[in-house]
């Protein structure tokens, strides 16, 4: 049944206690039984396992330290930028597991599950990596390819004969 108010105050007066039911999640710490933050970042067709942990500021990726497991520094600096944007250079320990992809997409995903993790750590931290894109998973993967076709959209070269 439809509600039949007498003027506009009478609506307002309406609209404001659903606008109290609906108010922004408050975003708490979500800690282990370790005291470590696990969050799960992708990229392309990588995926890294993230925990990070009050420490000296070691990154650890499948094993070995990230400067020798991604040997590039334009990766190495991809892998540092929400730590130095948060600037919490050297307050954490990070371990990380990636699989799949290439070295590129491995590198996008860490970092994504990197900022991932210090917003369940410091749930503060949110605003300012949600700013500069860091929480955002990038969706784009490569397109499938197509029946009858050399790759996604590429045509076999087209003969007379």
């Amino acid at each position: 049944m439809a509600q039949s108010f007498e003027d506009l105050g009478a609506l307002t007066a309406e609209n404001d206690d659903t606008a109290q039911a609906f108010e922004a999640p408050v975003h708490v710490q979500k800690l282990d039984a370790y005291g470590r933050a696990y969050a799960t970042g992708k990229r392309k067709d990588a995926v890294a396992r993230v925990w990070i942990k009050p420490g000296t500021g070691k990154i650890v990726v499948n094993d070995k330290d990230y400067t020798a497991y991604f040997g590039r520094p334009v990766l190495q600096m991809i892998i540092e930028q929400p730590i130095r944007l948060t600037e919490r250079d050297g307050q954490f320990d990070i371990m990380a597991t990636v699989a799949g992809g290439g070295l590129s997409g491995q590198a996008g995903a860490l970092r994504h599950g990197i900022s991932k993790a210090l917003t369940y750590y410091e749930p503060g931290l949110r605003t300012i990596l949600k700013k500069n894109g860091f929480l955002t998973r990038d969706s784009r993967t490569v397109e499938r390819k197509k029946y009858g076709r050399a790759k996604a959209r590429r045509s076999f070269q087209f003969s007379k004969r």
